[in-house]
């Protein structure tokens, strides 16, 4: 199994990579799969429907084919997900299919309203969404709401989450053929 780790957030001064090198830890241990980072920022996707940068799009789908399931470190901006989540997710169709993901937020409420978005464009994709999700507090697990500091009481979700996306990931990989 190949899971890949989604940086949600492009913003200058955003703390997703220090959350994904967090998550990419505590799955490195947790083992059952091979996992990696995958920030979109890396990626220079236009907005969907633009003329320029096709290319861009077709390297995003082929990193998406190469993945078996996704954890989404999700930032809350305005009570839903980044811009830049929204043109990845639709910058590609077929590749999210029939793939597992579990969600990893932040925000000043845990960022469950950016989650609770992203479970509905997952389901318009045919992303299976698994229902631990853990949730983080810029207020108690962040440092001056920038240098992330998480409460050990995370591990404890963060591994039940992987479980189920392997679980679901494993089973998924059935009917891809």
């Amino acid at each position: 199994m190949k899971i890949g780790i989604i940086l949600g957030s492009t913003r200058q001064g955003r703390v997703s990579p220090q959350v994904g090198a967090w998550v990419k830890e505590i799955a490195d241990k947790h083992g059952d799969a091979e996992y990696e980072i995958v920030d979109i920022a890396d990626f220079n996707l236009p907005f969907l429907g633009a003329a320029e940068g096709q290319e861009n799009v077709a390297a995003w789908n082929e990193k998406l084919a190469s993945l078996d399931g996704f954890v989404f470190v999700v930032a809350e901006y305005n009570h839903s997900i980044t811009g830049a989540l929204k043109n990845a997710l639709d910058s590609a169709r077929e590749t999210w299919n029939n793939k597992a993901a579990g969600i990893v937020s932040y925000g000043s409420t845990g960022g469950a309203r950016a989650a609770e978005h992203l479970r509905g464009i997952l389901g318009e994709l045919q992303v299976a969404d698994v229902r631990v999700h853990p949730t983080l507090s810029l207020f108690t697990d962040f440092e001056n709401f920038t240098t992330f500091k998480p409460s050990s009481l995370h591990l404890e979700n963060i591994n039940a989450m992987l479980d189920q996306v392997v679980a679901w990931s494993t089973a998924l990989k059935t009917i891809r053929g």
